[in-house]
């Protein structure tokens, strides 16, 4: 099996069963994310336990990348702490967007994602929940209610 191949089955597989998917009541952060572009929409919600995820699910509608993305987010980041989140973010948004990335090897499943940098219409769909969580890490400090908009 080629590397393509199997980053395309993970990509299928959690567009299909996604992971994490569903309410999480109470949450330290509500964050909805929109992508006005082909109208993705999720809302991702986190439980904080001290400065770590202790659990993280998301809901909304959106295509095949968005859901996959959004569901091998929330299996990265649950158990990390906010600067881990913060980190594997930044790492996650240059393997979608900087063709020097280095290798994403070390992303383990996460590097399903890297094949959304051949098309730059769907780098949105990928990056939507990422952009989220980092909005609902920040508004766990307010603890308030916030939105994103890809653009």
């Amino acid at each position: 099996m080629e590397l393509n191949d199997l980053y395309r089955d993970v990509i299928l597989d959690h567009n299909r069963r996604p992971r994490n998917f569903g309410a999480l009541e109470p949450a330290d952060a509500s964050v909805e994310g929109f992508n006005p572009m082909c109208g993705d929409r999720l809302t991702v919600r986190l439980r904080l336990d001290e400065d770590r995820i202790s659990d993280i699910r998301f809901e909304g509608q959106g295509c095949a990348i968005s859901t996959a993305s959004a569901s091998l987010m929330t299996e990265a980041v649950k158990g990390k702490t906010r600067a881990e989140a913060l980190q594997l973010f930044d790492r996650v948004h240059r393997l979608l967007t900087d063709d020097a990335a280095p290798p994403a090897d070390e992303l383990g499943k996460l590097a399903a994602l890297s094949g959304v940098r051949e098309y730059p219409a769907r780098v949105k769909c990928a990056s939507l929940c990422w952009h989220t969580l980092a909005s609902a890490l920040r508004a766990a400090d307010s603890s308030s209610l916030a939105a994103v908009t890809t653009e």
